[in-house]
C-alpha cells in the first residue's frame, strides 16, 4: 500500500475556520515531498424537504468565488458539537425551520487532495417554521424548489456547489 509518512509538520496559518500547514512526507520510494494541507472544521448540510415535497435552498454571496450560489443550508460544527445537532442548529439559523425528522444520508470529504473538511449530509422532513437566526455576517434568501425545478437548475448550471449537487442527485434518484 502506498502511504506517506509525515516527518515534519509546520503550521503556516491559524484562522477562525481554517488552518494551513505544510507537511514534509516520506514516500514509499524513500524520497520526500511537501503537502499543503488545509485543516477545516467538519460541517453539517441539510437536504430539507417541506410539506409540498420541495427542497429548501439558500441563496448567498460567496466571497471566494465572487458570486451568489444556490446551496442547501449548511455550516461548520461548533467545538464538540454532534453533527446532527449542528444540522438542526444550521437549518433553523439559515431557514427558520425546525425538523420533526432528521436522518444522516452521507458523510463525505469535499476536497481530500488538500483539505480534511468532512461534511455530514442530513435529510430533514416534517418542517415547522419558527424564525430565522442568521449569523451577523450572513445575508441569506431562502427558496423552495420542486424536483422539476431542481433538475432544471442542475441542467442549466445554476447549481455549482458540490454538497448541493450531491443532495439534489440523491433526492432525484432515491
Amino acid at each position: 500500500m502506498n502511504t506517506e509518512i509525515t516527518v515534519k509538520s509546520e503550521k503556516i496559518f491559524e484562522g477562525k475556520i481554517i488552518n494551513l500547514r505544510v507537511d514534509t512526507v516520506e514516500l514509499t520510494n524513500q524520497k520526500y515531498a511537501k503537502r499543503e494541507i488545509v485543516e477545516h472544521k467538519s460541517a453539517a448540510a441539510i437536504l430539507a424537504i417541506n410539506e409540498n415535497n420541495e427542497m429548501l435552498l439558500v441563496k448567498q454571496y460567496r466571497k471566494a468565488i465572487e458570486d451568489f450560489l444556490y446551496e442547501i443550508p449548511a455550516g461548520v460544527l461548533n467545538i464538540a458539537e454532534e453533527p446532527v445537532d449542528g444540522a438542526i442548529r444550521e437549518l433553523e439559523e439559515e431557514t427558520g425551520y425546525v425538523a420533526g425528522k432528521i436522518d444522516l444520508v452521507f458523510e463525505f470529504y469535499t476536497s481530500p487532495g488538500f483539505s480534511n473538511e468532512k461534511v455530514f449530509l442530513f435529510k430533514a422532513e416534517d418542517l415547522v417554521f419558527t424564525s430565522t437566526k442568521f449569523d451577523e455576517d450572513e445575508s441569506i434568501e431562502t427558496i423552495a424548489v420542486s424536483k422539476d425545478e431542481a433538475r432544471k437548475m442542475l441542467e442549466s448550471g445554476k447549481i455549482t456547489d458540490s454538497k448541493t449537487l450531491i443532495s439534489i442527485l440523491y433526492w432525484l434518484n432515491y
